[in-house]
């Protein structure tokens, strides 16, 4: 017997009056975290974000070549009916569409919980 659902039945979402609780990844050049936070500080609903320094972002050029720059990570929970809002703080803040990740809280949850199974696999 498994906690884990069975693949062949949908996932259970974690949902609110506001629609799906998702965690928001919003990818930046390091320079322009001020100019994030100051964006993302004009939005109606309060977050608590974490942000990670010194990552690696992979960037893709208009003929399709890629380079890999630092990147700043900025990661907080929302409820898909505000992801409009924050598409356009984003936007209005002159940042690319690209630039924001959306994905499933419960995903996120269980992902972590993978990488921390494959940690201690492979370090044991």
């Amino acid at each position: 017997m498994s906690v884990w659902p069975n693949p062949q039945y949908p996932a259970p979402a974690l949902a609110g009056a506001e629609g799906e609780l998702v965690s928001i990844t919003i990818s930046v050049e390091p320079r322009l975290l001020e100019a994030l936070l100051e964006a993302l500080s004009r939005l109606d609903f309060p977050m608590n974000p974490q942000i990670y320094h010194q990552a690696a972002a992979v960037y893709v050029g208009g003929d399709g070549a890629k380079a890999v720059g630092p990147a700043t990570l900025v990661e907080f929970p929302a409820y898909t009916g505000r992801l409009a809002g924050i598409r356009e703080a984003l936007r209005a803040a002159g940042f690319e569409a690209g630039a924001l990740r959306c994905r499933s809280m419960l995903d996120e949850i269980r992902g972590g919980v993978e990488r921390a199974r494959t940690t201690l696999t492979e370090t044991h």
